[in-house]
């Protein structure tokens, strides 16, 4: 009953949805963003789509020394004198238009509490905002809307990593600027003052568009309509749009075959809304690779992807639902992506991979669709760079960035979003890339970001899971750990027309320097012989996949080793502890025990595992830097030092000769205990234990 009802919801907006030459206003484009149909029409009245942000501004000429300059943060327009407040501008826009997102993180100097300043917004060249509030309570703390629509990602997160982000339509009919006020020290860059990063991405319609200008009013008036967009947002399940499946089938796909669905059961005029199935193989990850979704629309091949990829897991399933993609907890795959054609389509599925893959519960549903002079063809690209080297760059020098160019297109249609799957051979951040869209043959790009975590929406480099109508991180393991990660991004009403050309770059910018898969799929719209600069790649989608890091680059690990962060951890009296992993340190596996924050006399209890009883020798690997403090190290009771000064002013990695001690076979007792602090050092107390060697002695 329930599809039912949203059926036919949908079917009523579609009546009652503006007709050519009708007025913008946010209700219509709130109605526009749950209507996946707009994007497979090219935009009627005509927009384009850009976006203001904080990126640094002395990356100002592409190929220059400062091209891939990092200080992304507190870079505005310009600083206004308002009535004897000094306003910082983000954005200055005539119109008629509309602001579609809104992204942004923050906090105050030195890295110290956010101000939460005030935050204005005025239409029309009106001197009074019409809306004043608290920034980071109009973006997030529900002073327009809440969630969906206004939310931080992660939850998972602590509010301060999180990126904020508002989806909630701002239109206007002649001029937009937004402002940002607030008491303390902003300097460009952020260096010394509070560090505001943000994206603002907004339409700007054809001259003759009618706009009807946002009010705090309206929005009250547009209750109902908001309250059910929410709902909507949030509720899809493969059941409401598979209601109208036209293929069900389950079927056998051995190594190298191709097996296809269409031709009677997807013929004209019709649009595919729904797409589901499961895959079952011994090897799931490498199926969900080497699987490829092939489509053709009107005997033109558009869609060539990874099944993963496209359905925004990568190769590893993780449950998560967005407004276009999902992954239920039994794996089921499903997208609601509309793709239509004017006289069949064809859905095929070929093997690349050498086991045999069982394409399970496929479901192909289809809707009615009118093909005229605005109808889009639905497009997927996918790449991969193999073992690509990243340099090391945490200081923001110059050259410590490539881009990356994800797809170039040609011909005329809408730009709708893109998945990025990684394996990042580095415990280290890899993200610190903006992206660079062009359009239309732009010699400076129109889309200029802060960050790739800022793209997607969130913040901080943070590895929490994710998902949200527009935005999904289903799997961040990969961050700051090294590993997998997956990132999806989605477009309603910031997708990006494009009438002669789109060009979307990537700078890859790793804090170390190693070896990475990066592998994008993009999705986007586009007229009958558009053509893109993304072929199919058999071989990459053939490759086997990255498990471990090992897999992409060669890792440290000391031979017989007892490594720190495999120690466990019997009791500790004061601060705290986790596993630090960082490839620019040096340690044996890229990650050490990290004791941080306890003070004099607290101590630290670590069981360390012995096969054999007998007289060994001692050496301890560990990270000097500082804010390290000074410690007594004692096992099975025998005081090994006494006060070992831990102090450095710059972070290395020493092995310690604790000399001999005797140990039991099984369990042994490693206790470490603060004594101190050297008088040059930052008074944290830190401890961190790469690694114990222990060589047994005659």
């Amino acid at each position: 009953m329930r599809h039912i009802l949203i059926t036919c919801c949908m079917l009523l907006w579609t009546l009652v949805s503006p007709a050519r030459g009708a007025t913008i206003s946010m209700e219509s484009l709130l109605q526009e963003m749950v209507d996946r149909d707009t994007l497979a029409r090219f935009p009627e009245p005509a927009y384009t789509c850009k976006q203001f942000s904080s990126y640094d501004r002395q990356a100002d000429t592409p190929g220059s020394p400062t091209w891939w300059a990092n200080m992304d943060r507190s870079y505005f327009l310009r600083v206004e004198e308002n009535q004897g407040r000094k306003e910082h501008v983000l954005m200055d826009a005539k119109g008629p238009g509309a602001v579609v997102r809104f992204w942004a993180t923050w906090h105050g100097p030195g890295g110290g509490p956010f101000s939460n300043g005030t935050m204005r917004i005025y239409l029309d060249g009106n001197e009074t905002p019409v809306v004043e509030g608290p920034f980071e309570d109009v973006i997030d703390k529900g002073f327009l809307t809440g969630p969906p629509l206004s939310q931080g990602v992660s939850p998972l997160t602590d509010y301060r990593r999180r990126g904020h982000n508002l989806y909630l339509p701002i239109p206007y009919a002649k001029q937009c600027k937004i402002t940002y006020e607030c008491q303390v020290l902003i300097d460009d860059g952020g260096r010394k003052g509070e560090a505001l990063y943000y994206q603002i991405n907004y339409r700007t319609y054809e001259p003759a568009a009618q706009v009807k200008t946002f009010s705090m009013e309206d929005l009250k008036r547009a209750q109902d309509t908001l309250d059910r967009v929410q709902k909507m947002l949030v509720q899809t399940s493969a059941e409401e749009r598979m209601a109208s499946s036209e293929v069900n089938a389950t079927f056998e796909l051995p190594a190298g075959a191709v097996v296809a669905h269409g031709a009677s059961g997807l013929e004209k005029p019709r649009a595919i809304c729904g797409l589901s199935l499961k895959l079952q193989a011994a090897d799931l990850e490498q199926a969900l690779r080497s699987t490829v979704l092939r489509i053709e629309f009107d005997n033109q091949e558009t869609v060539w992807c990874p099944v993963g990829d496209f359905f925004g897991t990568g190769y590893r399933l993780n449950p998560f639902s967005t407004w276009y993609t999902a992954v239920d907890a039994d794996g089921t795959l499903s997208c609601y992506w509309s793709m239509p054609y004017q006289r069949y389509a064809r859905v095929s599925f070929e093997n690349l991979g050498q086991q045999t893959v069982t394409v399970d519960s496929l479901r192909i549903a289809t809707c009615p669709w009118q093909w005229d002079e605005r109808s889009l063809y639905f497009h997927a690209t996918w790449k991969q760079w193999h073992k690509i080297a990243t340099k090391a760059n945490t200081q923001a020098r110059d050259h410590g960035a490539s881009d990356l160019n994800w797809v170039t297109i040609q011909g005329q249609g809408q730009y709708a979003g893109d998945t990025l799957t990684l394996f990042n051979g580095a415990a280290s951040w890899w993200g610190e890339g903006d992206e660079k869209i062009y359009v239309d043959g732009e010699a400076f790009p129109s889309h200029f970001g802060t960050g790739t975590e800022d793209y997607y929406g969130y913040a901080w480099c943070r590895p929490e899971k994710f998902a949200a109508p527009f935005q999904a991180q289903p799997d961040g393991g990969g961050n700051l750990k090294g590993g997998f990660s997956v990132n999806s991004r989605y477009r309603a009403l910031d997708a990006i027309p494009f009438t002669r050309s789109l060009k979307f770059d990537m700078e890859l910018w790793h804090w170390a320097k190693t070896k990475m898969n990066y592998a994008p799929a993009c999705f986007w719209y586009a007229r009958a012989g558009a053509r893109s600069n993304v072929q199919p790649i058999p071989e990459e989608a053939r490759r086997k996949v990255a498990m471990v890091m090992e897999d992409v680059v060669e890792i440290k690990r000391v031979k017989g080793a007892v490594e720190g962060e495999a120690c466990r951890i019997q009791r500790k009296s004061g601060g705290k502890t986790e596993i630090q992993a960082g490839a620019q340190f040096d340690w044996s596996g890229q990650r050490q025990l990290w004791w941080i924050d306890a003070g004099p006399k607290d101590e630290l209890v670590l069981d360390v595992p012995v096969k054999r009883a007998g007289t060994y020798t001692v050496t301890a690997a560990l990270t000097k830097a500082v804010d390290y403090g000074i410690v007594r190290i004692s096992l099975n009771g025998r005081v090994l030092t006494e006060k070992l000064d831990l102090y450095n002013p710059s972070v290395i990695t020493k092995e310690v000769d604790l000399g001999p001690c005797q140990l039991k076979k099984g369990v042994n007792q490693l206790v470490v205990r603060i004594v101190g602090a050297n008088a040059r050092a930052i008074k944290r107390h830190m401890f961190g234990l790469d690694y114990l060697l222990l060589k047994k002695t005659p």
